[in-house]
């Protein structure tokens, strides 16, 4: 069961980022995927709600070792095999008299998002795949959200409970989000400080011939021999190659004696 670690949450639904071929399309949900070591069971709980405010919930537990192993609801299926093909993907096929009547595929994409593929049959046997694509939820639900499953029950209480947590959901997920702006912008201060100390960490160490000016423009060069000096010529007053190796920045000091680069 290690391989199902990545796996073992609950997510919730982005109904914006689903294609349905098959059923009502969902306007909120939650899937969640946990484990029993001993069994090796993979235990999948998950419940939807409709446009129309229709709230329906579904349960399923399938043995992950890899075998085609009986599976309980029968309406769905006969048996079911789970498949690990690496650490960031995983498979259950359904069988019902030796023929895959579902193929569910799980897949951590390289945003984190979790997106569940399901490939099975209409009542005419055509053929359908629906694609959902669910974020890993802060806090764990005994419930989760997909529009194909099994033993699938309309349920009023599991509507009301799920108004109240999609609304809990969105107020956290708006605070989390409105800390997660704060702290990148505090790295970008932070970045952008370090680096205008190791700028001043430079020119102070190179060659000064003059007291610069808070606010006036300089420009900082590499020497032929690696020191570093600060000019008021720019490089295109030079003319021709110059004494300097290269052109570095141009720089300009503040109030706080620091250095930016312009």
């Amino acid at each position: 069961m290690i391989q199902a670690y990545n796996f073992l949450f609950s997510w919730q639904l982005f109904p914006e980022k689903g294609t349905y071929e098959y059923g009502e399309r969902p306007k909120s949900g939650i899937y969640k995927i946990d484990s029993n070591k001993e069994s090796k069971e993979l235990i999948v709980q998950h419940n939807w709600v409709t446009l129309e405010n229709q709230a329906f919930a579904a349960e399923y537990k399938v043995i992950a070792d890899g075998s085609i192993n009986p599976f309980a609801d029968k309406a769905l299926a006969d048996t079911a095999q789970v498949i690990f093909p690496d650490g960031i993907s995983f498979e259950i096929h359904f069988y019902r008299n030796g023929q895959v009547v579902l193929h569910v595929v799980h897949e951590i994409m390289p945003n984190g998002y979790l997106k569940i593929t399901q490939q099975g049959f209409k009542e005419d046997n055509t053929a359908y795949t629906n694609t959902e694509v669910y974020h890993k939820q802060l806090s764990v639900l005994p419930y989760s959200a997909s529009v194909s499953g099994a033993v699938i029950r309309h349920n009023e209480e599991g509507l009301i409970k799920h108004k109240a947590l999609t609304a809990m959901e969105e107020q956290t997920n708006m605070q989390l989000e409105q800390i997660r702006k704060q702290i990148e912008l505090l790295a970008l201060q932070a970045q952008e400080i370090q680096k205008r100390k190791e700028l001043s960490m430079m020119i102070y160490e190179a060659k000064l011939t003059f007291k610069p000016n808070i606010g006036q423009l300089y420009y900082l060069y590499e020497k032929k021999d690696g020191n570093h000096m600060l000019s008021l010529i720019a490089p295109k007053e030079w003319g021709g190659a110059g004494p300097f190796k290269r052109f570095v920045a141009a720089v300009k000091l503040l109030a706080d004696h620091t250095w930016v680069e312009l």
